[in-house]
């Protein structure tokens, strides 16, 4: 299935927008959450068909929203890919065991992930 809709999980104002404007400069729709709360709801609603999750961020982090929405039946399709600044090879295994299917240490390198994301869909 070719990914069009990305809901992008980032306490950061900055990191939101970068991803927001590279993400849609290559003809992506986004949407946005601030948190793990905020990100649970959009996923259940919108149904994107992928969700780039940040890790460090206040009330839940980003693995345990990844579990949460990939052990959910109405998430579990939607693939995730951590975007963080937590770049130890335990945290990526880690990331990956609370079911995202790629990882990606911050800054974000924008053909990276766009290679990453083609690489899904």
């Amino acid at each position: 299935m070719p990914i069009k809709n990305i809901l992008i999980v980032d306490d950061s104002a900055t990191d939101r927008q970068f991803l927001s404007e590279l993400l849609a400069k290559n003809g992506f729709k986004v949407e946005t959450a601030q948190n793990a709360d905020e990100a649970l709801a959009k996923a259940k609603q919108l149904r994107p068909d992928l969700v780039l999750m940040d890790v460090v961020m206040p009330g839940q982090s980003g693995f345990q929203a990844t579990r949460t929405l990939s052990k959910d039946e109405a998430t579990k399709k939607i693939p995730i890919i951590i975007c963080t600044s937590k770049g130890q090879d335990t945290d990526r295994a880690w990331g990956l065991k609370q079911g995202a299917r790629d990882y990606i240490v911050k800054p974000v390198s924008g053909p990276e992930l766009l290679a990453k994301i083609s690489a899904l869909g």
